[in-house]
C-alpha cells in the first residue's frame, strides 16, 4: 500500500477498517531506574538534578503492569541497568500485524535497547513476526513516541522534531503500511508527538494544540474529528494528559498525575465519548520524562 501525504487536517478521515486496539501489550522493567543525561539534552520534561528512587519506580511499574493485565495480556521483559531509558520501550519496539518493527533512535542510549535478542526473539522466533530494522536508513524515527497512529484508519500523525526527521517519518508510514501520513512540526520544547496527541481507539482524539510549532495545524487535525475531538490546555498537558492511551474500546489508561490535572470539561467529554479512565501512580517513572503511554509497547 503506497502512503498518501497530506496536510494536517486537508483530508477527511477515512473510515474505520482495521483494528483499532492492540490485542495484547508489553513493558520492561525499570531496573537500576536512573536518569539519562543524552535522553535529557532534547526532553525538557526531565530534570536530571532530581533524585530518584529505584525501588519506588519498579512498584509502581509493578502497579502498572498489574492494571494493565486487568483488561489485556501483559508481558513484562527484565530491564538492564546499562538501557535506563528502557522503561519507554515503545520508542525502540512498535507492530503491525506479523510485523515487529525496530526504531532509529537519536541517542546512544537508546540505540543499544533494539540489539536485545529476547524481545526481538520473542517475536521473531515464538510469534513468527518478520523483523524491518530501520536502525540503517537515514532518517531518525522513534516510532510511537514520535507517531501517533489513528490504528482503525491506517493514519500516522508525525511529529517532527530531534527524534524524527521527514525521512524517518516516510520509513516509518511503509514499515507500518500507513494509508496516510500526516506531518507537523512539534513547539520548541518538544520531543515526541505522544506527549501532545493521542487518538483513543480510532474513536476519539486528545489533543493540545500547543504542543505544535504551529497551533492552527493541531486545531486541524482536531476538527476532523469533529465532537470527538477532546482539547488539553498547556497544563494538562505538561501533566502528561496526553500521554494516554486507549488498550481497549472503552477504557484510556493514564497516570495518576495526568489524571489529576484534567479539567471537568475534559473528564466530561472522555465520558461523553465513552471511556473511563484508569489512572496509575508513576510519578517516579515520570521523573524521566515519560509517562504511562510511554511505557507501552502495543502488539497488534
Amino acid at each position: 500500500m503506497k502512503t498518501r501525504v497530506s496536510s494536517a487536517g486537508t483530508v477527511p478521515l477515512e473510515p474505520v477498517e482495521f483494528p483499532v486496539c492492540a490485542r495484547a501489550a508489553f513493558l520492561v522493567t525499570p531496573e537500576g531506574f536512573a536518569l539519562a543525561e543524552q535522553s535529557a539534552t532534547d526532553n525538557t520534561y526531565m530534570d536530571v538534578t532530581r533524585s530518584v528512587d529505584a525501588e519506588r519506580a519498579l512498584a509502581q511499574h509493578r502497579a502498572l503492569h498489574r492494571a494493565l493485565a486487568q483488561h489485556l495480556p501483559t508481558i513484562c521483559f527484565a530491564g538492564d541497568p546499562a538501557t535506563p531509558d528502557a522503561v519507554f520501550p515503545n520508542n525502540v519496539f512498535a507492530t503491525a500485524q506479523g510485523r515487529l518493527i525496530l526504531g532509529h533512535m537519536r541517542h546512544p542510549v537508546r540505540q543499544a535497547e533494539a540489539q536485545r535478542r529476547d524481545i526481538r526473539g520473542f517475536f521473531t522466533g515464538v510469534l513468527g513476526y518478520a523483523e524491518i530494522d530501520l536502525r540503517d536508513q537515514p532518517g531518525i524515527c522513534e516510532l510511537t513516541g514520535s507517531m501517533v497512529i489513528d490504528r482503525g484508519r491506517g493514519i500516522g500523525y508525525c511529529g517532527l522534531s530531534e527524534r524524527c526527521d521527514p525521512a524517518g517519518a516516510a520509513a516509518m508510514a511503509e514499515a507500518f503500511g500507513l494509508r496516510r501520513l500526516v506531518t507537523f512540526e512539534l513547539a520548541p520544547g518538544e520531543y515526541h508527538a505522544n506527549v501532545v496527541m493521542s487518538v483513543l481507539a480510532s474513536r476519539a482524539l486528545v489533543l493540545c494544540p500547543q504542543g505544535f510549532s504551529d497551533p492552527a495545524q493541531g486545531e486541524a487535525i482536531a476538527a476532523a474529528y469533529g465532537e470527538a475531538a477532546i482539547l488539553l490546555d498547556a497544563q494538562e498537558k505538561n501533566a502528561f494528559a496526553g500521554n494516554c492511551i486507549a488498550l481497549t474500546a472503552d477504557t484510556v489508561f493514564i497516570s495518576e498525575q495526568g489524571a489529576d490535572s484534567l479539567r471537568p470539561a475534559t473528564r466530561g467529554a472522555l465520558q461523553k465519548n465513552g471511556f473511563a479512565l484508569h489512572a496509575v501512580a508513576l510519578d517516579e517513572i515520570e521523573k524521566a520524562g515519560g509517562s504511562l503511554r510511554c511505557c507501552v509497547a502495543e502488539i497488534f
